[in-house]
């Protein structure tokens, strides 16, 4: 493969894989702040005729970073930055499977909650816990996000 296309290809994945850390800074910042605030009260954005609909956003970028990460780690295979590449992909795969057994059931678990007026102590100290390790998740993929940026600057050539 040539170096245009194994140049392509991983700057394809890293804004792919970058756009997923944008989209849960913005969350962070302005969504989880709101809805975990007093649950189940504050969870009313979710629900409704109205309510926003993340999974709009999530479900499609993952595939398509899977794939754009899966085409850049082929089309690297026999250069040195295959290692980081590697690295990223199976750490991101390995979070996507924490995302889908853990954050997706209890996100949905906590923002289903039937709607009342009054706060929920659990439902508060579930939120809270659900952010705290969100946070972490966030910070371990904007890690992997350096090393998939410091690969484009690997040596592309076998010497």
């Amino acid at each position: 493969m040539t170096k245009s296309f194994s140049n392509l290809f991983l700057i394809m994945a890293s804004i792919a894989f970058i756009t997923i850390i944008g989209a849960a800074i913005y969350e962070h910042a302005a969504i989880v702040p709101v809805w975990s605030m007093a649950p189940p009260v504050s969870l009313s954005m979710f629900q409704g005729e109205y309510g926003i609909q993340p999974a709009n956003f999530w479900m499609p970028v993952h595939p398509v970073t899977i794939l754009l990460l899966a085409a850049a780690l082929i089309a690297n295979w026999k250069l040195p930055r295959r290692k980081q590449i590697l690295i990223v992909f199976g750490g991101y795969l390995l979070i996507l499977l924490i995302t889908a057994t853990y954050f997706v059931p209890e996100l949905i678990a906590i923002t289903t909650s039937a709607y009342s007026v009054a706060t929920s102590v659990d439902l508060t100290v579930r939120a809270d816990l659900w952010e705290k390790l969100s946070l972490l998740r966030l910070s371990v993929l904007l890690i992997f996000a350096g090393m998939l940026l410091r690969s484009l600057t690997i040596q592309t050539e076998v010497r």
